[in-house]
């Protein structure tokens, strides 16, 4: 097969997986470009920041760090602490993008929840190059955050409504990721850790400081027990 049919089947084989993060990005990059737009800001803020950043939770929060006074430190400090949880992601994915080439460099910028959920739980079909789809994965998603993001930095002036609420669509999508999962799982001793350490970690650390805790905690978990769960996670 050339490089060419390589990439061509790779891509078709990734666009069905990304089609759930298509509606959630779509409809979340078009809030963000309107609340941009309303912030004061022209359509090219949001455009290009969805380009570069790609961090859809620091991309609301930078509106409010380019509205106040200049503070390089804080800004650092609260993007840290916001997308923390992708270094356990990039540990997680480390074997996954071992030997992919110059694709691992995008691979590793364009890593979000989404991407990594895909990534890490897809089974890919037989014949079809990893490397090449889990870059398309990475790109679509990046393109429908920054295709949302723009058109609605763009419509943002000619369209009024309430954008209250709209963010239950992230919330949905992760819901039908963990189902997909929990589907492929002949047991469920991971997924049920998984529920299990996140309410742990709720009920001690709060709504506002869980994430962390639980994942270094899921993170340890899994890593204890991994061959076990290695063997009969999956359908046969």
């Amino acid at each position: 097969m050339s490089e060419k049919a390589m990439r061509k089947a790779a891509f078709k084989a990734a666009f069905p997986h990304t089609i759930p993060i298509f509606a959630g990005f779509w409809f979340l990059g078009l809030t963000y470009g309107i609340y941009m737009n309303v912030s004061g800001f022209g359509f090219w803020y949001p455009m290009l920041m969805s380009l570069t950043i790609f961090a859809g939770s620091v991309e609301f929060v930078t509106v409010n760090l380019l509205l106040g006074s200049f503070n390089p430190l804080q800004a650092l400090a609260m993007t840290v602490m916001i997308n923390a949880r992708h270094l356990f992601y990039g540990i997680s994915m480390l074997d996954k993008y071992r030997g992919n080439g110059r694709k691992d460099i995008y691979l590793i910028y364009g890593m979000c929840d989404e991407s990594f959920s895909i990534n890490y739980t897809a089974d890919i079909p037989e014949g079809i190059d990893r490397g090449w789809f889990m870059f398309f994965v990475t790109l679509l998603n990046h393109f429908y955050w920054f295709f949302g993001a723009t058109l609605g930095g763009i419509f943002g002036t000619f369209i009024h409504f309430n954008t209250e609420g709209l963010d239950f669509v992230m919330t949905a999508m992760f819901v039908v990721i963990f189902m997909e999962q929990w589907m492929k799982e002949e047991r469920h001793a991971s997924s049920l850790a998984g529920i299990g350490i996140s309410f742990l970690c709720l009920t001690a650390f709060g709504p506002e400081n869980f994430m962390i805790p639980a994942m270094l905690a899921i993170l340890v978990v899994l890593t204890v027990f991994r061959k076990p769960l290695e063997e009969g996670g999956k359908r046969k």
